[in-house]
């Protein structure tokens, strides 16, 4: 199936509100730790569908209309986010560590990059 644009953006799109979620302490006390909606959501579920929306941008960027730039940073905070989440899976066990603060910060760094 060949997607549009417009089905590349959303996804793009979504890839990034993704990434907000993983950049956001507060929403992550809510959501992940607390369960307090509107949204259902856990950590588990965002690396899930971080790591398979994230392969098939990097894998073909070029048509996602991603920058060479934009590239770099997407990937070097997908390589430490793996890194990560191979040993982490419990919010309330990291949350306040200095190595999820690192992978708030290049969340961030991929968010401005995006100018999301």
């Amino acid at each position: 199936m060949k997607l549009t644009e417009e089905d590349k953006n959303y996804i793009l799109q979504e890839h990034l509100k993704h990434i907000s979620c993983i950049a956001d302490k507060e929403y992550q006390k809510r959501v992940w730790i607390k369960g307090e909606g509107p949204q259902v959501d856990s950590f588990e579920d965002t690396v899930c569908d971080f790591f398979t929306t994230c392969d098939s941008i990097l894998e073909n960027y070029k048509d996602f209309k991603v920058t060479g730039k934009q590239y770099d940073v997407l990937k070097l905070f997908r390589d430490r986010f793996r890194v990560f989440s191979d040993k982490n899976n419990h919010p309330h066990e990291f949350i306040d560590s200095p190595e999820w603060e690192q992978i708030m910060r290049l969340a961030t760094e991929v968010l401005e990059e995006f100018n999301y």
